[in-house]
């Protein structure tokens, strides 16, 4: 059985790729041009042909793209992002959540999953203020993600370049406004959450998230790397917890690593929920910027190397505890994201 995924890009294009686990192979089907670094693709909860994405540029575009049976995608809205440099785009059923890096902001769009798509109401952003001792990397504000809980509803926006994750409440208004934060150690740089992945710092750390009004609690950290000393430039990306099911009964963490130097390429580090290390795992990805499961019950993993190495796709193995290579395109150039279809 052939898999059809979409990939976004440090390029012009989302792609179209299709995925044989029995073959072995990962070919690439239709290529959509759409403009300046499409890095995230999303899709409508009501329509799976239906998808956003975001141009990563200092005046942030937002686009619905509707893609056909042959995987061949249309841009069919356009809209504002609200700042710059739009990273990551979740969609409900009535609005979408975008998440500008440079501009330290998220925005809310009022959407359809019907023409037109996006709606004529006004767009709505936040912005945050603060900032960090990495004078690289936090000089400002950088939101990095939005993220619903699927229990309470709650959004969770990490921030890069203030140390902290903000957490949001709907309104009866049906505005997002914060309602408390997470704070981390200085120059940690939370990225993704799931967990938290801390960028800057190369590490993941745990807490429990009790409801509101009351705080967070911090439980434990480790390093994403088990060399002591990475390099300054070897970063953590993304960080993923897969659902238990029949065939995976326990959890476990997965954390991309960037930019090692190893010939063998980037490692997927592997946790416990209590973040005990239990593997390391070599892309032979270089850059491994983004990663998702799917699948039946999550079985396979497909991770890319925005610098190098194009896509590989690994099963998992020994309950999770470890991934084996299955499929590879070296072709698809500089991957970010990706999204099953």
């Amino acid at each position: 059985m052939a898999y059809r995924l979409l990939v976004s890009s440090y390029t012009d294009a989302i792609y179209t790729i299709s995925f044989n686990a029995e073959a072995g192979s990962v070919d690439l089907v239709s290529t959509t041009r759409v403009g300046h670094h499409p890095s995230w693709v999303t899709s409508h909860p009501d329509d799976a042909s239906l998808v956003f994405t975001g141009l990563e540029q200092s005046e942030g575009v937002v686009l619905a793209v509707k893609f056909d049976d042959k995987g061949e995608g249309k841009v069919v809205g356009r809209v504002s992002s609200g700042g710059a440099d739009p990273c990551s785009l979740l969609a409900t059923k009535d609005e979408l959540l975008v998440a500008n890096y440079s501009t330290g902001s998220i925005t809310t769009i009022p959407i359809s999953s019907e023409q037109p798509y996006f709606l004529a109401k006004s767009s709505k952003t936040v912005s945050f203020t603060g900032s960090g001792p990495n004078a690289d990397r936090q000089e400002a504000p950088h939101a990095h993600q939005v993220y619903l809980h699927p229990d309470t509803n709650e959004l969770l926006v990490p921030d890069l370049g203030s140390d902290k994750v903000w957490r949001f409440t709907k309104g009866d208004d049906g505005s997002w406004s914060i309602r408390d934060h997470i704070s981390y150690k200085a120059g940690d740089g939370p990225r993704h959450v799931a967990l938290y992945a801390l960028e800057l710092s190369n590490s993941v750390a745990k807490h429990q998230l009790h409801s509101l009004p009351l705080s967070a609690a911090y439980v434990a950290s480790a390093p994403t790397l088990s060399q002591p000393t990475p390099s300054p430039d070897m970063l953590v990306a993304e960080i993923l917890i897969p659902p238990p099911n029949a065939s995976y009964p326990t959890p476990y963490v997965y954390v991309s690593n960037r930019n090692d130097p190893s010939p063998e390429g980037d490692t997927i580090a592997i946790f416990t929920t209590d973040l005990e290390l239990v593997a390391e795992v070599r892309t032979g990805l270089n850059h491994v910027r983004g990663m998702m499961f799917g699948g039946p019950d999550d079985k396979w993993l497909i991770a890319g190397g925005a610098i190098g190495g194009g896509i590989t796709v690994f099963e998992r193995v020994d309950g999770g505890k470890g991934l084996k290579k299955i499929a590879r395109n070296p072709n698809v150039d500089k991957p970010t994201g990706f999204l099953w279809i």
